[in-house]
């Protein structure tokens, strides 16, 4: 080793040792006679001081040294006489006797710094410089750690690592697929993985009763901040178990990680069906962090002459605490909010219970103080409080609504990073109708069990089938999601035809797995988490690229490698591959 300690381990329980260090310059500081110099590397930082009058050669080095070269130095551990509370070494410093330049450094482009002055597509071009930080080198940290703890978790309740391939076929259902070219297969195509689904449930017929993985996963698909082209995922199956047996298995791991992690004793997850999230929050993934439940109010608002609400067919409020004295400004700020092209509301209805006790709406016109008691017994309004009232249509509104209450939870100040609410949602919809194809899809994959009290609805009312299906839910953020799997090829086939599959196309693109069925498959069911979601909750942020060691810009790209970008005439050639463009 050329080093024989690290930049983050020394203490005055060192004085007097005479110690090697490696790392980069962080910075330094002239002072005529004496020169100091913070070396730098992923343990911490430690004070190096060079003294003209002890050895002019090594100080006129240290002089010349820039920021990010990497240097190696040897000397003894002093104590420092001005000590630094901030850092664990603050107490001492290396008195240097030999200094060595391993490599110079360019001028980094913005400051290696925890607070730094580059903005975000400049450190994403300059990506490994970035990763020198201390914030987004703890983020890798707490990614390994958090990836630690999964596996010995999983390995203490018998599952068996097993990884998948990379390279497989292309299935309609779903997001787009990545597609590779095979070259020793002209015309045809691998596609890249959107999940292993259909490997780890073969690995159930196997006879492999526990499987996870830690795995890479593609989708071609707009992105956002909780979306990359390629994320990870912890993949779990097992076999001989029902759905409660899931639930506690991997409830068991996150209160598991919490505990390890963040130190958290995270209490019994609570558990509500779907039907009650989208009625209470208008939402699959409600943020229970803060109430501000949905109270639908057709029965009080109907009758009075009002079109907007005569009109809806649901309309619903929010009891916005504390927040009666809302100006005219800011009600209309948030007006402006919900009209939003991508929540497209057209208007927001509000009323007052001013700190009088009085009741003042938006819609006095047509409602008096009488009517507007029975809104505020509804919403159980306090003086001091604000409703605020929606309508449409139930599926839209609902959605509408939900945004809004999310936007009140962030002004209210409801909704901490630091505050930890999980939730179970349950039992939802096999199918959904999809109104561009006209068809009905599945809502997570095609794959997941029915009910089985609710089969024989798949002929006549497929909307209201439920699905042995489960979501898991931090802060209003699905960081997992599985189901019970169908396990037999005549229920498989049956569910292929409803999703629109001719016998012949559900043969070709899952005869695979439908074959495998007939050789003795047990019950199994899984879950899997978005780890790179897991991991930025854990850390406290709003983009899961900052836990990605290498991410992709919003448009796809990693512009640190100019990636993706054209290939030689020669390859595509050799592929057998013509591009119009």
């Amino acid at each position: 080793m050329l080093r024989t300690t690290t930049c983050g381990a020394l203490t005055i329980k060192n004085l007097g040792e005479n110690v090697v260090l490696c790392g980069w310059v962080q910075k330094s500081r002239d002072l005529g006679g004496m020169t100091f110099i913070d070396i730098r590397d992923r343990y911490g930082i430690t004070q190096l001081v060079f003294n003209m009058d002890d050895n002019r050669e090594l100080c006129e080095a240290a002089r010349n040294l820039g920021r990010e070269f990497v240097i190696k130095a040897s000397g003894t551990v002093v104590e420092r006489s001005n000590k630094n509370a901030k850092i664990p070494t603050g107490d001492v410093e290396i008195k240097i006797t030999a200094l060595e330049i391993l490599n110079a450094a360019k001028l980094p482009p913005f400051m290696i710094d925890d607070e730094t002055d580059g903005g975000d597509d400049l450190r994403m071009k300059y990506r490994y410089l970035d990763l020198r930080r201390n914030p987004v080198r703890n983020n890798m940290v707490l990614r390994h750690k958090m990836a630690q703890a999964v596996r010995r978790y999983l390995d203490g309740l018998d599952f068996i690592e097993v990884e998948t391939p990379v390279l497989i076929k292309s299935t309609p259902e779903g997001a787009r697929d990545f597609v590779v070219p095979s070259r020793m297969n002209p015309g045809e195509f691998y596609a890249l993985p959107q999940s292993p689904q259909t490997f780890k449930q073969l690995l159930m017929v196997s006879g492999f009763d526990r499987y996870f993985q830690i795995v890479k996963c593609f989708r071609d698909e707009d992105l956002r901040a909780d979306r990359q082209p390629e994320f990870t995922q912890i993949d779990c199956e097992m076999s001989f178990i029902e759905q409660e047996d899931i639930l506690n298995t991997f409830e068991g791991l996150i209160r598991t990680l919490f505990k390890e992690i963040k130190g958290i004793d995270l209490p019994e997850v609570p558990r509500m069906q779907y039907a009650d999230a989208m009625r209470l929050y208008g939402s699959d993934k409600p943020d229970t962090r803060f109430e501000m439940q949905f109270v639908e109010l057709n029965d009080l608002v109907k009758g009075y002459n009002f079109p907007v609400f005569d009109q809806a067919e649901l309309v619903i409020g929010i009891n916005a605490k504390g927040c009666a004295a809302y100006t005219r400004k800011q009600v209309d700020e948030l007006t402006d909010f919900i009209k939003r092209p991508q929540i497209g509301a057209t208007g927001l209805i509000y009323c007052r219970h001013n700190e009088d006790g009085s009741l003042k709406s938006s819609v006095d016109k047509f409602y008096n103080e009488d009517i507007l008691k029975t809104w505020s017994s509804a919403l159980q309004t306090e003086p001091g409080d604000l409703m605020l009232i929606m309508a449409g249509t139930t599926d839209k509104v609902r959605k509408q609504l939900s945004e809004l209450r999310l936007e009140m939870g962030n002004r209210l100040g409801l909704r901490d990073k630091n505050t930890f609410s999980a939730l179970w949602v349950l039992d939802f919809p096999l199918l959904e109708w999809d109104e561009e194809t006209e068809r009905y899809h599945a809502m997570h994959h095609p794959f997941t069990s029915p009910k089985p009290e609710d089969i024989a609805l798949l002929d006549t009312k497929p909307g209201e089938v439920r699905a042995n299906a489960y979501d898991m839910v931090v802060n209003g953020t699905e960081i997992g999601g599985g189901s019970i799997r169908i396990h037999d090829r005549a229920l498989q086939a049956l569910m292929f035809k409803h999703l629109g599959f001719s016998a012949e196309e559900a043969q070709k693109q899952f005869g695979f797995l439908m074959d495998a069925f007939e050789y003795g498959a047990p019950p199994h069911g899984g879950i899997a988490f978005g780890f790179d979601r897991l991991c930025s909750i854990f850390a406290g942020l709003d983009s899961i690229r900052d836990v990605i060691a290498f991410p992709k810009n919003n448009s796809g790209r990693d512009v640190m490698i100019d990636s993706p970008s054209t290939i030689d005439e020669k390859q595509l050639t050799e592929l057998k591959i013509k591009s119009t463009l």
